[in-house]
């Protein structure tokens, strides 16, 4: 049974309270496995011509209230700051938008801890000086019912004027819907109260709507702030899309170097993520792989670390434990609740195999759009990288960095708790490389509308 259909055996009509006919699609909706796909950006180069363009292509997009109906391929749009005073939004609107979303990502490269080999003056051409206005992404099931979805929005772009599509980039993953590094990737995602489906095994409770859309209550009681008017604002979300070049091979050389033989490898790299390749946690099979595990969404994500205080079976550095402490113990106390983000993540490149080594890596061989939507995307991307990626006093790690997603800047370490003495590994380096991105606005329908109309 696909996780689609399992979803649809979940979900209740009559526990719905969400407006899902104004809310688009991507935001609930998953995405397929196997998977295809393409990220496009464009530029508004003249307002009338880029709301018309927005107003033609809203057509297109299919509403929250088919999400748990078969679908050969939906589409989303996103909008910057940048973009919205391009298509001329009032300035009046656009000033009641969270202060870094009127920055922008690259603007933020402080607060991001975006240094290094990850600044933006080194970012692709589409991400830098606010070229990307509108970003467009397509899901599909296969390569042909993605082409006949490429062709109808490619078509109203052609038929548009002063638009320029300045990037595209085409994803997709198997059946397996593993990450550059051969994981099993996007696996636990939180329930949305209101949607119309119960939490699954291992979700304590379905999270507050508002923390995913504006408008709704969130995990405070009360909503949060939205843009102005409502009819922008309501029933939007916001977007954090970030690309990654993937060393696949660097990494396999490193476990190479640190474990002898392939199971020791294999260990060695689910230490660091969490979890084994198959998307099974350490907390559930801590000494092997369990493909079966891995690919039943009822059991995959039904655990603690309730009963790991010390790290012994999930080391605390590791990169699932970082972006989701679940019940673990932090020195530095936060509601991992308001932090909890719907991650629509696309892999891009051939798919993993041992042999790669550092010799076959190199700019778009291989990699990820880091892909999330929250309505608090800004305060809860900053607060990763600062305190849960590029940081470890949290868990008593001083400045020990995510050994996946970190940024390295001279080789670092990961330790792994054993008893009577911890292990550390060195020799950690910057395995996914940032290659661009840009904090988005997503509006509901009407939002879109509301922009194409133009009448302010």
């Amino acid at each position: 049974m696909s996780l689609l259909e399992k979803i649809r055996d979940r979900f209740r009509p009559d526990r719905v309270t969400l407006q899902l006919d104004d809310i688009q699609a991507l935001i609930l909706r998953s995405r397929p496995e196997p998977y295809v796909g393409i990220h496009a950006m464009l530029h508004v180069d003249e307002a009338e011509g880029g709301r018309a363009l927005l107003g033609r292509l809203a057509q297109h997009i299919p509403s929250a209230g088919t999400w748990t109906e078969d679908l050969e391929a939906w589409t989303g749009v996103a909008i910057s700051h940048a973009g919205l005073k391009a298509l001329g939004v009032p300035e009046a609107s656009l000033k009641t938008f969270p202060l870094a979303f009127q920055q922008g990502m690259a603007k933020r490269a402080e607060q991001l801890r975006d240094f290094g080999e990850n600044a933006p003056q080194d970012w692709e051409d589409a991400y830098r000086d606010d070229h990307c206005h509108i970003a467009l992404t397509i899901y599909a099931v296969d390569k042909d019912r993605l082409d006949i979805a490429v062709e109808k929005a490619m078509g109203e772009y052609r038929a548009s004027s002063g638009v320029t599509l300045v990037g595209t980039h085409e994803f997709g993953a198997d059946a397996e819907a593993k990450n550059p590094f051969g994981f099993r990737d996007s696996i636990s995602q939180p329930t949305v109260a209101g949607a119309g489906v119960e939490p699954q095994p291992g979700q304590e409770r379905a999270i507050a709507p508002g923390e995913f859309i504006l408008g709704e209550n969130s995990e405070t009681g009360a909503p949060l702030s939205i843009p102005q008017p409502e009819a922008l604002g309501r029933n939007g979300s916001f977007v954090v899309l970030r690309k990654y070049d993937s060393r696949v091979g660097a990494f396999n050389d490193f476990l190479r170097a640190h474990a002898e033989g392939e199971e020791a490898q294999h260990k060695l790299a689910a230490k660091m993520f969490g979890r084994w390749r198959s998307g099974a946690p350490l907390p559930l099979s801590p000494d092997h792989d369990d493909e079966a595990l891995g690919a039943d969404p009822q059991r995959s994500n039904d655990f603690s670390f309730k009963d790991d205080a010390a790290g012994l079976v999930c080391p605390h550095a590791s990169h699932m434990r970082r972006m989701n402490p679940r019940d673990s113990q932090l020195t530095i106390l936060t509601d991992v609740n308001i932090h909890r983000i719907i991650r629509r993540s696309s892999t891009f490149g051939p798919k993993w195999t041992p042999d790669v080594t550092a010799r076959d890596d190199g700019d778009d061989q291989r990699g990820i759009f880091f892909i999330f939507i929250s309505a608090r995307a800004y305060d809860t991307i900053e607060f990763l990288q600062q305190e849960w990626v590029n940081r470890g006093n949290f868990i008593d790690l001083a400045e020990e960095r995510d050994p996946i997603v970190g940024l390295h800047d001279k080789p670092g370490s990961f330790t792994i708790p054993k008893d009577p003495a911890r292990q550390r590994v060195n020799g950690v380096t910057t395995f996914n490389r940032l290659r661009g991105g840009e904090y988005l606005f997503m509006p509901s329908l009407t939002g879109l509308q509301w922009i194409a109309a133009g009448r302010w």
